[in-house]
Protein backbone atom coordinates (compact mmCIF):
# COMPACT_ATOMS: atom_id res chain seq x y z
CA UNK A 1 0.00 0.00 0.00
CA UNK A 2 2.80 2.27 0.71
CA UNK A 3 4.57 1.76 -2.81
CA UNK A 4 1.03 1.84 -4.37
CA UNK A 5 0.80 5.47 -2.98
CA UNK A 6 4.00 6.47 -3.08
CA UNK A 7 4.74 5.46 -6.98
CA UNK A 8 2.07 7.93 -8.53
CA UNK A 9 4.64 10.58 -7.89
CA UNK A 10 6.67 9.81 -11.59
CA UNK A 11 2.87 10.44 -13.08
CA UNK A 12 3.12 14.23 -12.75
CA UNK A 13 7.35 14.03 -13.48
CA UNK A 14 7.01 14.08 -17.19
CA UNK A 15 5.73 17.68 -17.52
CA UNK A 16 9.16 18.32 -17.18
CA UNK A 17 10.16 17.31 -20.75
CA UNK A 18 7.54 19.42 -22.38
CA UNK A 19 9.28 20.70 -25.59
CA UNK A 20 10.62 24.65 -25.12
CA UNK A 21 7.36 26.82 -24.25
CA UNK A 22 6.92 30.45 -24.09
CA UNK A 23 8.13 32.78 -20.71
CA UNK A 24 4.09 32.98 -19.91
CA UNK A 25 3.35 29.72 -20.05
CA UNK A 26 6.62 28.19 -17.99
CA UNK A 27 5.71 31.11 -15.44
CA UNK A 28 2.25 29.81 -15.32
CA UNK A 29 3.40 26.32 -14.77
CA UNK A 30 5.61 27.44 -12.04
CA UNK A 31 3.18 29.55 -10.42
CA UNK A 32 0.54 26.29 -10.08
CA UNK A 33 3.26 24.15 -9.03
CA UNK A 34 3.58 27.37 -6.23
CA UNK A 35 -0.45 27.16 -5.51
CA UNK A 36 0.05 23.10 -4.71
CA UNK A 37 2.95 23.78 -2.59
CA UNK A 38 1.25 26.55 -0.86
CA UNK A 39 -2.02 24.24 0.42
CA UNK A 40 0.41 21.61 1.43
CA UNK A 41 2.43 24.00 4.02
CA UNK A 42 -1.53 25.06 5.24
CA UNK A 43 -2.47 21.53 5.59
CA UNK A 44 1.07 20.60 7.47
CA UNK A 45 0.71 23.61 9.96
CA UNK A 46 -3.34 23.32 10.19
CA UNK A 47 -3.17 19.95 11.44
CA UNK A 48 -0.27 20.08 14.02
CA UNK A 49 -1.51 23.60 15.01
CA UNK A 50 -4.90 22.15 15.42
CA UNK A 51 -3.55 19.39 17.70
CA UNK A 52 -1.82 21.80 19.79
CA UNK A 53 -4.76 23.93 20.47
CA UNK A 54 -6.51 21.03 21.97
CA UNK A 55 -3.82 19.75 24.17
CA UNK A 56 -3.84 23.95 25.17
CA UNK A 57 -7.97 23.75 25.96
CA UNK A 58 -7.46 20.31 27.57
CA UNK A 59 -4.90 21.78 30.07
CA UNK A 60 -6.73 25.13 30.53
CA UNK A 61 -9.52 23.02 31.49
CA UNK A 62 -7.64 21.48 34.18
CA UNK A 63 -6.94 18.46 32.24
CA UNK A 64 -3.32 16.84 33.00
CA UNK A 65 -1.90 18.29 29.36
CA UNK A 66 0.69 21.09 29.78
CA UNK A 67 3.68 19.10 29.93
CA UNK A 68 2.35 17.41 26.21
CA UNK A 69 1.25 21.08 24.82
CA UNK A 70 4.81 22.14 25.62
CA UNK A 71 6.88 19.66 24.47
CA UNK A 72 4.69 19.33 21.20
CA UNK A 73 5.42 22.87 20.61
CA UNK A 74 9.06 22.56 20.98
CA UNK A 75 8.98 19.90 18.34
CA UNK A 76 7.01 21.55 16.35
CA UNK A 77 9.31 24.97 16.12
CA UNK A 78 11.95 22.77 16.09
CA UNK A 79 11.54 21.00 13.04
CA UNK A 80 10.20 24.14 11.33
CA UNK A 81 13.14 26.04 12.06
CA UNK A 82 15.78 22.91 11.26
CA UNK A 83 13.32 22.59 7.59
CA UNK A 84 13.73 26.33 6.58
CA UNK A 85 16.90 27.29 8.37
CA UNK A 86 18.73 24.15 7.26
CA UNK A 87 17.83 24.62 3.61
CA UNK A 88 19.51 28.10 3.80
CA UNK A 89 22.52 26.47 5.34
CA UNK A 90 22.53 23.67 2.49
CA UNK A 91 22.79 26.40 0.32
CA UNK A 92 25.81 28.24 1.69
CA UNK A 93 28.00 25.22 2.00
CA UNK A 94 27.05 23.50 -1.11
CA UNK A 95 26.16 26.34 -3.68
CA UNK A 96 29.44 28.64 -4.53
CA UNK A 97 27.37 31.15 -6.51
CA UNK A 98 24.93 33.43 -6.08
CA UNK A 99 21.73 32.75 -6.58
CA UNK A 100 21.29 35.42 -9.77
CA UNK A 101 23.82 34.10 -11.39
CA UNK A 102 22.87 30.51 -11.35
CA UNK A 103 22.52 29.01 -14.93
CA UNK A 104 18.34 28.97 -15.50
CA UNK A 105 18.76 25.17 -15.40
CA UNK A 106 20.86 24.93 -13.21
CA UNK A 107 18.23 26.79 -10.81
CA UNK A 108 15.24 25.06 -12.12
CA UNK A 109 17.18 21.47 -11.06
CA UNK A 110 18.35 23.25 -7.80
CA UNK A 111 14.77 24.36 -7.06
CA UNK A 112 13.03 21.03 -8.39
CA UNK A 113 15.17 18.81 -5.73
CA UNK A 114 14.56 20.99 -2.75
CA UNK A 115 10.73 20.47 -3.29
CA UNK A 116 11.24 16.63 -4.03
CA UNK A 117 12.90 16.79 -0.19
CA UNK A 118 10.68 18.92 1.04
CA UNK A 119 7.59 16.60 -0.69
CA UNK A 120 9.80 13.17 0.61
CA UNK A 121 9.65 14.21 4.02
CA UNK A 122 5.92 15.23 3.89
CA UNK A 123 5.17 11.95 2.69
CA UNK A 124 7.17 10.05 5.19
CA UNK A 125 4.50 10.93 7.35
CA UNK A 126 1.78 9.82 5.02
CA UNK A 127 3.42 6.42 4.94
CA UNK A 128 3.52 6.74 8.75
CA UNK A 129 -0.16 7.05 8.92
CA UNK A 130 -0.95 4.28 6.47
CA UNK A 131 1.31 1.68 8.13
CA UNK A 132 -0.31 2.53 11.35
CA UNK A 133 -3.39 2.06 10.52
CA UNK A 134 -2.74 -1.23 8.89
CA UNK A 135 -0.94 -2.49 12.32
CA UNK A 136 -4.17 -1.50 14.55
CA UNK A 137 -6.24 -3.54 11.96
CA UNK A 138 -7.96 -0.92 9.91
CA UNK A 139 -6.71 -2.84 6.68
CA UNK A 140 -10.20 -0.93 4.62
CA UNK A 141 -8.99 2.56 5.91
CA UNK A 142 -5.17 2.01 5.01
CA UNK A 143 -5.93 0.89 1.50
CA UNK A 144 -8.26 4.18 1.09
CA UNK A 145 -5.58 6.04 2.60
CA UNK A 146 -3.16 4.61 0.37
CA UNK A 147 -5.42 5.29 -2.89
CA UNK A 148 -6.32 9.14 -1.93
CA UNK A 149 -2.20 9.66 -1.00
CA UNK A 150 -1.72 8.08 -4.54
CA UNK A 151 -3.83 10.76 -6.23
CA UNK A 152 -2.53 13.27 -3.89
CA UNK A 153 1.20 12.54 -5.06
CA UNK A 154 0.58 12.51 -8.82
CA UNK A 155 -0.10 16.47 -8.36
CA UNK A 156 3.17 16.20 -6.16
CA UNK A 157 4.87 14.85 -9.06
CA UNK A 158 4.23 17.90 -10.71
CA UNK A 159 4.76 20.71 -8.37
CA UNK A 160 8.17 18.69 -8.15
CA UNK A 161 8.67 19.01 -12.01
CA UNK A 162 7.22 22.15 -12.88
CA UNK A 163 10.11 24.58 -12.46
CA UNK A 164 12.09 22.31 -14.92
CA UNK A 165 9.81 23.00 -18.05
CA UNK A 166 11.40 23.76 -21.22
CA UNK A 167 15.08 23.14 -20.08
CA UNK A 168 14.82 19.03 -20.65
CA UNK A 169 16.42 17.77 -17.86
CA UNK A 170 17.84 13.94 -18.51
CA UNK A 171 15.58 10.89 -17.48
CA UNK A 172 17.77 10.04 -14.86
CA UNK A 173 17.81 13.40 -13.03
CA UNK A 174 13.59 12.61 -12.96
CA UNK A 175 14.26 9.34 -12.00
CA UNK A 176 15.75 10.05 -9.01
CA UNK A 177 13.87 13.38 -7.96
CA UNK A 178 10.91 10.73 -7.82
CA UNK A 179 12.50 7.98 -5.41
CA UNK A 180 13.43 11.67 -3.24
CA UNK A 181 9.76 12.21 -3.04
CA UNK A 182 8.01 9.02 -3.40
CA UNK A 183 10.28 6.29 -2.14
CA UNK A 184 9.78 7.96 1.52
CA UNK A 185 5.89 7.09 1.67
CA UNK A 186 6.65 3.20 1.03
CA UNK A 187 9.28 3.48 3.61
CA UNK A 188 6.95 5.57 5.96
CA UNK A 189 4.30 2.59 5.45
CA UNK A 190 7.08 -0.28 6.35
CA UNK A 191 8.35 2.24 9.62
CA UNK A 192 4.79 2.62 10.55
CA UNK A 193 3.45 -0.64 10.61
CA UNK A 194 5.68 -1.74 13.18
CA UNK A 195 6.53 1.35 15.13
CA UNK A 196 4.79 4.10 15.68
CA UNK A 197 6.46 7.49 17.46
CA UNK A 198 3.82 10.68 17.85
CA UNK A 199 6.85 13.17 18.80
CA UNK A 200 8.82 11.84 15.75
CA UNK A 201 5.56 12.15 13.33
CA UNK A 202 5.51 15.86 14.57
CA UNK A 203 9.13 16.54 13.61
CA UNK A 204 8.87 15.27 10.06
CA UNK A 205 5.92 17.00 9.58
CA UNK A 206 7.45 20.37 10.94
CA UNK A 207 10.52 19.72 8.82
CA UNK A 208 8.28 19.52 5.38
CA UNK A 209 6.63 22.30 6.45
CA UNK A 210 9.61 24.65 6.89
CA UNK A 211 10.89 22.92 3.72
CA UNK A 212 8.30 23.66 1.95
CA UNK A 213 7.95 27.47 2.98
CA UNK A 214 11.70 28.05 1.69
CA UNK A 215 10.44 26.92 -1.10
CA UNK A 216 7.61 28.31 -1.40
CA UNK A 217 9.43 31.64 -1.02
CA UNK A 218 12.42 30.46 -4.00
CA UNK A 219 9.55 29.80 -6.54
CA UNK A 220 7.83 33.17 -5.82
CA UNK A 221 11.51 34.74 -6.09
CA UNK A 222 11.64 33.18 -9.60
CA UNK A 223 8.28 34.84 -11.11
CA UNK A 224 8.77 38.28 -9.99
CA UNK A 225 9.63 39.80 -13.56
CA UNK A 226 6.28 38.52 -13.87
CA UNK A 227 4.63 40.37 -10.82
CA UNK A 228 1.74 42.12 -12.13
CA UNK A 229 0.76 39.47 -14.82
CA UNK A 230 -2.69 37.92 -13.96
CA UNK A 231 -1.43 34.67 -15.00
CA UNK A 232 0.45 34.16 -12.08
CA UNK A 233 -2.23 34.55 -9.80
CA UNK A 234 -4.38 32.35 -11.98
CA UNK A 235 -1.88 29.84 -11.63
CA UNK A 236 -1.66 30.19 -7.92
CA UNK A 237 -5.54 29.95 -7.78
CA UNK A 238 -5.61 26.49 -9.90
CA UNK A 239 -2.59 25.09 -8.33
CA UNK A 240 -4.15 25.55 -4.71
CA UNK A 241 -7.53 24.44 -5.89
CA UNK A 242 -5.83 21.72 -7.44
CA UNK A 243 -4.17 20.16 -4.41
CA UNK A 244 -7.48 21.48 -2.37
CA UNK A 245 -9.72 18.96 -4.09
CA UNK A 246 -7.37 15.91 -4.14
CA UNK A 247 -7.83 16.52 -0.48
CA UNK A 248 -11.32 16.46 -0.39
CA UNK A 249 -11.44 13.01 -1.98
CA UNK A 250 -9.29 12.02 0.34
CA UNK A 251 -10.75 12.83 3.25
CA UNK A 252 -14.48 11.54 1.80
CA UNK A 253 -12.57 8.31 0.45
CA UNK A 254 -11.17 7.58 3.78
CA UNK A 255 -14.19 8.82 6.25
CA UNK A 256 -11.59 11.11 8.15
Amino acid sequence: MGLLAGVTIFAGLPVAVLPKIREKTRGFITSVSTGILIYLFMEMCAKEIDELEDLLASAMADYPTWGDFWWYAFVFVAGLSVGLLGLVYFENIFIEHGKDQLLPMQRAKRISLMIAIGIGLHNLTEGLAIGAEYSWGETNLAFMLALGFGLHNATEGFGIAAPMVGHSPGGGYLFGLGLIGGLPTFLGALLGSIWTNKTLEVFFLAVAAGTILYIIGELLHIGRHLKGEAIVEVGLLAGFLVAFATEMIIVSGAGI
